[in-house]
């Protein structure tokens, strides 16, 4: 019987719990230990925590003795729930590395690097390499819907002129972090002083898919546009967690542009608004021109959580370094033993 791969989830939120549910039902996975920085769930039992309703028999512990923590435990992978912007869980990749350990990570930033922080990307990757690891940003999106899917369907193109993607949903069904940093409820002048100041975000990585996207297809992007704006309700609604009255905000239209040698090559629109119809689109307009849809659409929270559970055997057969969904195998759902990459890497 092959030995565990041994995991510590660092960040145990909504995602990271999430994930550590998905792990805890897995083949071959040892969840060896869980990271966070409140108060309410460190020295608690990590399953706890994550709500499996069942001890794991681990502990989480607090993000400063963090360091000597992971040198001591020696994990195969440590997975990083804990923030979008690269520069602000930089100090966590460089601890999880130091200690031997390959890090995905659910950072939106993370899934480019290079676009927003070339200096620290070169930095990853130098230590990756030299400590024999991966590090990889990856989710729904980005890693998903707006890049790695709109990229696999053009396998079948002789040739691509434009390609648009529209991701569509419902954002009363989302929990309470995503619909406040949405700026559900707010009026439209808080709205923008809130985005400005950085105090919500909406949606982060219009620019990341936009150059992955490209990355993938051998394309070179001049340029990249990106922007949000509030969708405004026209009469009262309501969610589990907001009231909204007339003349607030109920949602976000968000796009990125991609332009080669001065031309729209990508589009990609997000229209997330409360009681808006869930679907995801993509249109590729080439040789052949084909449109994909899915009527459901890609549920955010348990999509993310798959995709960073499912790439783990995909990043341990990738060389060393800093990854993107470029550079590993095809990811699908894996169903089988992790324990077999336990060692391997």
């Amino acid at each position: 019987m092959s030995e565990g791969l041994k995991i510590v989830v660092y960040g145990v939120g909504p995602i990271g719990s999430l994930i550590v549910k998905l792990l805890s039902s897995r083949k071959g996975v040892e969840l060896i230990g869980g990271i966070d920085v409140d108060p309410s769930k460190v020295g608690e039992d990590l399953g706890v925590v994550a709500g499996l309703g069942r001890s794991l028999g681990v502990k989480v512990i607090h993000d400063s003795i963090s360091w000597n923590y992971l040198k001591s435990v020696k994990p195969d992978v440590v997975i990083i729930s804990t923030g979008t912007y690269l520069d602000r869980i930089y100090p966590q990749i460089v601890r999880a590395v130091s200690a031997g350990a390959n890090v995905v990570s659910t950072s939106e930033t993370l899934a480019y690097p290079w676009y927003r922080y070339p200096e620290l990307s070169l930095l990853i990757d130098e230590l990756a390499r030299k400590n024999s690891v991966r590090v990889i940003g990856t989710g729904v999106n980005p890693g998903f819907v707006f890049d790695a899917l709109p990229a696999f369907l053009t396998s079948v193109s002789a040739e691509v002129y434009r390609i648009h993607v529209v991701r569509s949903l419902d954002a009363s069904k989302r929990r309470y972090s995503f619909q406040k940093k949405y700026g559900i409820s707010l009026t439209p002048e808080e709205f923008m002083l809130k985005m400005s100041a950085g105090e919500i975000t909406a949606h982060v990585g219009y620019a990341e898919s936009i150059m992955l996207l490209g990355c993938i297809l051998g394309v070179s992007i001049d340029s990249v546009e990106e922007g949000q704006e509030p969708i405004i309700a026209e009469k009262p609604m309501e969610t589990q967690y907001f009231k909204i009255e007339p003349g607030r905000v109920s949602g976000i239209h968000g796009w990125g542009v991609g332009y080669v040698n001065g031309r729209e090559f990508v589009r990609l629109d997000l229209l997330a608004s409360v009681g808006r119809e869930d679907y995801d689109e993509v249109l590729i307009e080439g040789n052949p021109t084909t449109r994909w849809r899915c009527e459901t659409g890609t549920p955010g929270d348990i999509a993310t959580a798959s995709m960073v559970v499912n790439v783990i055997p995909r990043v341990l057969q990738a060389p060393p370094g800093l990854l993107t969904m470029k550079d590993i195998i095809l990811p699908s759902v894996f169903l089988g033993d992790y324990g077999w990459y336990a060692g391997k890497t």
